[in-house]
């Protein structure tokens, strides 16, 4: 009988030195005495309480436009896209080519109305066929902006969106994009005259 309690401190043992063997990013423990990424905060965690979540990086896409450009005026056809000869329909097929489909349609606001620095961030979906899922959503505006700069802001990136749709996508990039949240950061880096 003594040989289960040796048995079960042996074992016990052995479980600690394996616990130490364990990487550096595993899931903490309230027995953990390494360093790991807490997934579930505890009372045993001295200082703040930051959650890490548990997803894969890379699942949304993210894009900046920068509005060096000189401006464009906003009613010239064909201005947001390069011409294609004709008889020829190009289809975006790559993530490169939408991202350059997305850029090439934005026309930021005049100089009068512009203000240097602002930052707005919108995100939204596609489906199969290029139309969005929904409206795009405001996720972030430069927090010192005025309400009158926003809302210029949003209508310059509503009009882009609109100048853009439908995207041409091939069958693969549109199986590949459909219903994945797209992240469109824009940015005013416009020097101020």
């Amino acid at each position: 009988m003594r040989a289960i309690p040796v048995l079960l401190a042996i074992t016990a043992i052995a479980g600690i030195e394996a616990m130490a063997a364990v990487p550096a990013d595993a899931q903490c423990s309230v027995f953990s005495r390494h360093p790991c990424v807490p997934n579930v905060c505890s009372v045993f965690h001295r200082g703040p309480c930051v959650e890490e979540p548990l997803y894969p990086f890379g699942e949304d896409l993210r894009l900046t436009i920068l509005s060096a450009a000189p401006d464009r005026p906003t009613d010239e056809p064909g201005a947001a896209a390069d011409p294609e000869p004709e008889g020829t329909e190009h289809r975006l097929d790559t993530l490169r080519d939408m991202f350059d489909a997305l850029r090439a349609c934005w026309v930021p606001p005049p100089r009068d109305e512009a203000r240097p620095g602002m930052q707005m961030s919108v995100r939204l979906s596609f489906k199969r066929s290029g139309q969005m899922i929904g409206a795009p959503r405001v996720t972030y505006a430069s927090p010192d902006a005025p309400p009158a700069a926003r809302d210029t802001y949003h209508e310059a990136i509503m009009a882009a969106l609109e100048r853009c749709l439908p995207l041409r996508f091939t069958p693969g990039l549109g199986g590949a994009v459909a219903g994945r949240p797209i992240a469109i950061r824009y940015v005013d880096n416009r020097a101020a005259e």
